[in-house]
């Protein structure tokens, strides 16, 4: 390799060249640099042959009278510094053409000659030189602007120079204002750029108990937006967040070094001016000819799924949603579902508030007969009434929460467990398990007793109960009710199951009680084996299924022979013993390890579950109102209320029972 400089005349992109295209490559970003400095890294060349068309893709020859019998080359890597030369080039010669000076000398370009090579090869140097880069970090990035200032350069002339908007050269030199280690620390990628920036909002007294805060093993040193609330002393609210005009205002603020956020310094004196200025928001508002503006508070707020779109000449409301931490929200044109149903049945909706209503006949908008503080009255009181009542009919509060549980409901989230596996293999084992097939089965027969879907993938539902055909609470329930609650605890039976979390203490404990053998549900297959690789489990695995002498004699064997012994015997083939009901340690109730070394879940989720049912408050047998219940007691047969169908004529004396105690 030799290094020339060489006319652009005589230069061509190679399509070799991974950015060789039609169209030229965008320069912006070099651009800047190489028409204040030129290219100061070669670019890499390679000989070739006169080209028989112009010689850049996209890109005029500003040289066109160059020699046109010199030597050849084509660029291998280096295309958009070529194409910037090329541009500068052709700007200088315009610019000579229009002031009428001779035309300038010719551009060379240097260049980094490659002795002749392949296309391979060619292709490689062009990918290495391309991505073999490694960026400077910000903390370099300001070393050298640093340098560059005291040199005298302005922050308009850097980013000029390395076509950086002034923004980004001001953030690089802002981390000068922090304590030197602070830098380091950045550097070493032991703080994120959140934190950094959040720094440079602190004093350097602020910076260096930060920096204790580091170094004390027992003290927590706070990072990202908790860092923001911990040098602000608590809330911090942003200027960007004012209704109102902060220089006017006179309060103190505090901005990042990087000029991108500032912040009030006293959150309490913010908030006399921000409601004063939401207050005149609201009246110019109602003055533009909204119905009512409604300010919500920081302690309330404003849920979309509650309200629906409506225009403002049919009584839309605008609701300035106020957060805590100082923003205005304003939702325009809305108002409640139940408004909104009056509306489209013919009614009107009217705003928030008391008032007389407008007679039949007007045109303008109609008051609600409540205001939203009695309406809240109102629903507050008849649900402590109802959930009170509720107390002497725990066969209907049964079917409740199956309801609840099914359809799910705003104070209730329940999931299925999704059983998600990444190998089809494993995937497919489950599907065709017994057990699988027995719970499915089941499952479809609940589904036809509820009324719901057949195809339906799970019983229990995802959603919050509120409109979804077949499965909001209310029909649930009704379907729930005529049923005896034997049936009724079969479907709770088959909804926990579905929601039961797979390899969790709650399985261990659940497979303990039960008494469950996993051999009457699971056999080993293929997917099983292939998926164990230690070959100490499998000599042990191998010592059970075809017993310790077998084992031995097959100790120096590679893992591959061991599970097709483990294979061979399990399913009784050359003539050996099929071995019934074996079941591998980390599978049985309960589970045990094969080796000491740890690290199987299922032993750490049953020692958890062991742990926490030893403990006083878990243990099974509490007394309550003078009776004895037991995990093992069987609760079908409880006697049905008979106020819905499923009430029992007791139910009122057992609710004045509970009021008096």
């Amino acid at each position: 390799m030799r290094l020339e400089l060489i006319a652009l005349g005589n230069l061509a992109v190679s399509k070799s060249n991974m950015r060789h295209a039609r169209k030229a490559p965008d320069v912006s970003d070099i651009l800047p640099t190489v028409r204040a400095r030129g290219v100061l890294q070669p670019v890499l060349v390679r000989p070739c042959a006169p080209p028989g068309e112009p010689l850049a893709a996209g890109a005029a020859d500003p040289q066109a009278h160059a020699r046109r019998d010199a030597q050849h080359y084509e660029i291998v890597a280096g295309s958009r510094r070529f194409h910037a030369a090329c541009i500068i080039a052709a700007e200088r010669q315009a610019a000579s053409a229009q002031s009428g000076e001779p035309d300038p000398e010719i551009v060379l370009l240097p260049c980094a000659v490659l002795d002749d090579a392949d296309d391979a090869s060619a292709i490689e140097a062009s990918l290495i030189e391309n991505i073999a880069r490694l960026d400077p970090d910000e903390v370099s990035r300001w070393a050298c602007f640093t340098r560059l200032v005291k040199e005298g350069r302005s922050i308009a002339e850097i980013g000029a120079t390395f076509g950086l908007p002034d923004l980004a050269v001001r953030r690089a030199l802002a981390l000068g204002n922090l304590l030197p280690r602070i830098r380091e620390m950045y550097r070493q990628v032991e703080i994120d750029a959140a934190t950094i920036r959040h720094l440079t909002l602190a004093s350097k007294s602020q910076q260096k108990s930060w920096l204790m805060l580091v170094d004390d093993p027992d003290a927590y040193a706070p990072r990202g937006h908790q860092l923001k609330s911990w040098l602000m002393g608590g809330a911090s609210i942003s200027t960007g967040h004012a209704l109102f005009d902060v220089a006017a205002s006179g309060l103190a603020t505090v901005s990042d070094l990087f000029a991108e956020d500032a912040y009030f310094a006293e959150s309490e004196a913010f908030w006399p001016l921000q409601n004063a200025a939401i207050a005149e928001r609201r009246a110019a508002l109602i003055e533009a000819g909204w119905a009512d503006a409604v300010v919500v508070a920081p302690d309330e707020h404003f849920h979309a799924w509650e309200y629906e779109k409506t225009a403002k000449r049919k009584g839309g409301r605008v609701y300035l949603d106020v957060r805590g931490n100082g923003e205005v929200v304003v939702h325009e044109g809305y108002l409640s579902r139940k408004e909104a149903a009056r509306l489209a049945k013919g009614g009107n909706a009217g705003p928030e508030g008391e008032g007389e209503g407008v007679s039949g006949g007007g045109t303008g908008p109609m008051r609600a007969e409540l205001t939203s503080l009695t309406q809240t009255y109102v629903d507050l009181h008849r649900h402590a009434a109802v959930r009170t009542e509720l107390l002497g009919s725990p066969a209907l509060a049964l079917r409740l929460i199956a309801a609840h549980v099914i359809a799910g409901s705003a104070l209730w989230r329940v999931r299925p467990e999704r059983q998600a596996v990444k190998s089809d293999a494993v995937r497919q084992s489950l599907d065709e398990s017994r057990a699988e097939a027995v719970f499915d089965a089941r499952r479809r027969e609940v589904l036809a007793r509820l009324g719901l879907d057949a195809e339906d993938a799970t019983v229990t539902a995802s959603g919050y109960g509120y409109g979804a055909p077949g499965r909001n609470i209310c029909g649930l329930l009704a379907r729930l009710v005529p049923l005896p609650d034997a049936e009724v605890l079969d479907i709770l039976a088959l909804v926990m199951g579905e929601t039961l979390a797979a390899g969790t203490p709650e399985i261990e404990a659940l497979g303990t009680m039960l008494g469950l053998s996993m051999a009457d549900w699971w056999e080993a297959d293929d997917a099983f084996l292939e998926g164990l690789r230690d070959r100490e489990v499998l000599l042990a695995m191998v010592a059970e299924v075809a017993g310790e002498q077998v084992a031995s004699a097959n100790a120096r064997e590679t893992g591959k022979t061991l599970k097709a012994i483990i294979r061979a015997h399990l399913a009784g083939e050359g003539g050996r013993t099929k071995q019934e009901g074996w079941v591998p340690r980390w599978m049985a109730f309960p589970p045990t390890a094969y080796t000491s070394r740890g690290g199987v879940g299922t032993v750490d989720a049953h020692a958890r579950a062991m742990a926490q049912m030893s403990e006083p408050e878990e243990a099974a047998g509490e007394t309550v109102a003078g009776e004895s219940f037991s995990p093992g007691d069987d609760p079908v047969g409880v006697p049905m209320p008979s106020r819905v169908a499923c009430d029992d004529s007791s139910a009122p004396d057992q609710l004045n029972a509970r009021r008096a105690a």
